[in-house]
């Protein structure tokens, strides 16, 4: 499983340490600025101010494109749900067509949501829900195969295809929502580029002997909102923007709902 620098924080524990860090940048930019200004240097503040604004600019074009890439994984992962409980669903029904086959088909696929759900709801049991999946898409890949083997024809043939479908979901929700992360190296020049622009703010406001707080604490906070907020879509689902499971519960509800249906009423009639 592919983690980044900030998996094991929390989403809030990330905002503050990342203000802190901003903002002790841009005070110790500031002592800089306040020991070199006895040098009496008067273009250091002017030459300062085109490098901070380019420095910003670098900034807000790393912000920018990380949260790009975030949301894009994002919306990725959030249609792979769907897609997922589309394919589940569609296999469900197909099972119609193995009638020799139907009922174990039909528990297979209801356990196989309950797991889905599982991983998700307990990121703890991730691991072993993965392997609880693999294992039936192998219960039901032989089930299937063997009945097209025995008996090729459509519906053995759609079947063999639903369970493939199924497969390959699998396989691109876990690459979606494992693998594919942002880079640790991007979050490193990200880091970097926060370092440098609040030291150079720092030390532009030291050139001018004034703090100025009242600017600099909200431009910590914004940006440190920016960043978190990008960390926050990264973690598929850890923090407080998780991707949705409503689609695998409706599918869930749904299984069940259409096994009480088709189980007959046994309850004898009272004696007269």
């Amino acid at each position: 499983m592919h983690t980044n620098i900030f998996e094991p924080f929390s989403t809030f524990l990330v905002f503050i340490v990342i203000a802190l860090i901003m903002q002790a940048c841009c005070e110790v930019g500031y002592r800089i600025g306040q020991h070199v200004r006895t040098r009496q240097d008067k273009e250091a503040p002017i030459s300062l101010g085109p490098m901070v604004g380019g420095l910003l600019g670098m900034l807000a074009f790393v912000l920018a494109f990380l949260f790009s890439m975030a949301a894009d994984q994002y919306n990725v992962r959030k249609q792979n749900v769907l897609d997922e409980a589309d394919a589940i669903g569609t296999a469900y029904l197909r099972t119609d067509l193995l009638p020799s086959h139907q009922a174990e088909l039909k528990t297979w696929l209801r356990e196989y949501v309950d797991v889905r759900l599982d991983a998700v709801t307990n990121a703890h049991n991730l691991e072993s829900a993965i392997a609880h999946s693999i294992e039936i898409h192998a219960l039901l890949w032989s089930r299937v195969s063997s009945a097209a083997i025995a008996q090729p024809d459509t519906n053995t043939a759609l079947m063999v295809q639903s369970i493939n479908d199924l497969i390959d979901m699998h396989e691109k929700r876990i690459t979606a929502g494992l693998h594919s992360r942002i880079p640790d190296s991007i979050w490193l020049a990200l880091i970097i580029i926060c370092i440098l622009t609040m030291t150079t703010m720092g030390i532009q406001m030291g050139f001018s002997g004034k703090r100025r707080l009242v600017a600099m604490i909200p431009l910590s906070l914004a940006f440190a909102v920016l960043v978190t907020l990008v960390v926050d879509l990264d973690r598929p689902q850890k923090g407080l923007i998780t991707i949705g499971q409503q689609s695998m519960m409706d599918l869930q509800q749904e299984m069940r709902h259409g096994d009480e249906k088709a189980t007959p009423d046994h309850t004898e009639p009272a004696a007269h």
